[in-house]
C-alpha cells in the first residue's frame, strides 16, 4: 500500500499525447510516481527510458512502465488510449472500436478497485467519457474528459491576439461538445473584467466586432484540423491542459475548468457528457456551474447535446 502523501499518476496510451502529457506531469512536480501503460509494451519502455534520461533536469519523480495492476492505489487514471481509422473503415466503426477500447480499460480499472479519478483524453472525448462512465458505474464526478479546455485556452489565444491584450487577462469559455458543435459563450466572456460586446466597441479596432466573432469562433473550432493538417496531431497544449486538470485534483484547487461531465438536468439537458463550468477539486467535479446563457447560446447547448445524442445512439445501437 502506498503512503497517502504519494502522489500517483497512471497513464494509459503512450502515444504522442500520453508521452508528452508524461514529460510535461514529470517537469511539473505534481506527481510521485508516473506510470505509463500500453499495449506495445516496448513503446512504454522505450517512452520511459526517454523521460528518465532526463531526471537529472526535473523534481524528483519515479517514472516506469506498467500494467493494468497499477490502478489499484492510484489518484488520477489518463486514459488517451485509441486507435486511428483503418483503410475502409467507417467512422461509426472506429468510434464502436474506441468505445469498446474505453470500456476494457475501464473494466480494469473497476476490478482492481481503483480510487482514482478518470481523466479521459481519448477522442471523441465527450462519447468516451460517457462509455468510460457508464462502464465504470461510478458517481459521475470521478469519471471527466477533458472537454473543452483546451478549445477555451485557444479562444484565449486568439483573442489576445486580436485585441493586442495580454492571454491572462483574457477570459471565457467554449461550451458544449469538443468539436464541430462546439459554440462560444461571448455572454461568458471578457477581458480584464469588461463584458467583451462592452470592452470591443472601447476599443475601436474593428468596424464590425459581430463579423469578426464570427470569423473568430470558425477559428477556435477549425484549430485542430489545422494542427492536423500541418503536422499529423495535436499533443502539446492538450498536455499543458492535462496537467491543469490534473493539478486541480491533486491539490485540491477548486479550479472552474470546462471539462466533460455527466450532465443530469442541467440547461434542461439529460444524458449525456459534454463540457460546462465545472468546479474541479480532489475527486474531480465538485459541481457544475450554470451560468446565464443568451438565447442563442442556450439554443446552441441543446444542440450540441443533440448531436452527441445521436452518436451514441448510433455505436450502442
Amino acid at each position: 500500500m502506498k503512503s497517502v502523501s504519494r502522489r500517483k499518476v497512471v497513464i494509459v496510451g503512450a502515444g504522442a499525447v500520453g508521452a508528452t502529457f508524461a514529460f510535461a506531469l514529470a517537469q511539473s512536480g505534481l506527481a510521485d510516481e508516473i506510470v505509463l501503460v500500453d499495449n506495445n509494451e516496448k513503446l512504454a519502455q522505450g517512452q520511459v527510458l526517454d523521460l528518465v534520461h532526463g531526471q537529472s533536469f526535473f523534481p524528483t519523480v519515479f517514472i516506469r512502465p506498467g500494467g493494468p495492476s497499477e490502478y489499484g492505489d492510484a489518484d488520477i487514471i489518463v486514459i488517451t488510449a485509441g486507435r486511428a481509422q483503418r483503410p475502409g473503415e467507417t467512422r461509426l466503426q472506429l468510434l464502436k472500436g474506441n468505445a469498446a477500447i474505453i470500456q476494457a480499460i475501464t473494466k480494469d480499472i473497476v476490478e482492481q478497485r481503483s480510487p482514482a479519478v478518470v481523466l479521459v483524453v481519448a477522442n471523441p472525448v465527450d462519447i468516451m467519457t460517457y462509455v468510460a462512465l457508464k462502464a465504470s458505474g461510478w458517481e459521475k464526478g470521478r469519471v471527466i474528459g477533458s472537454g473543452t479546455v483546451l478549445d477555451s485556452a485557444r479562444l484565449r489565444h486568439i483573442l489576445s491576439t486580436f485585441c493586442n491584450v495580454d492571454v491572462h487577462n483574457v477570459h471565457g469559455y467554449v461550451l458544449g461538445e469538443h468539436g464541430d458543435s462546439e459554440f462560444v459563450a461571448w455572454s461568458m466572456t471578457n477581458l480584464a473584467g469588461i463584458e467583451i460586446d462592452m470592452y470591443c466597441p472601447l476599443c475601436g479596432k474593428c468596424s464590425d466586432w459581430i463579423a469578426q466573432r464570427a470569423r473568430i469562433e470558425e477559428d477556435v473550432r477549425k484549430s485542430a484540423y489545422h494542427i492536423i493538417d500541418y503536422k499529423g496531431a495535436t499533443n502539446f497544449a492538450v498536455s499543458l491542459v492535462m496537467v491543469t486538470i490534473t493539478e486541480a485534483i491533486l491539490r485540491g484547487q477548486n479550479s472552474v475548468l470546462s471539462v466533460s461531465t455527466l450532465l443530469e438536468g442541467e440547461y434542461g439537458i439529460n444524458d449525456v457528457c459534454f463540457s460546462i463550468p465545472c468546479i474541479i477539486s480532489s475527486g474531480g467535479v465538485h459541481r457544475l456551474i450554470q451560468g446565464p446563457l443568451k438565447h442563442d447560446e442556450f439554443d446552441a447547448l441543446a444542440r450540441s447535446a443533440e448531436a452527441l445524442k445521436s452518436v451514441i445512439r448510433d455505436i450502442t445501437a
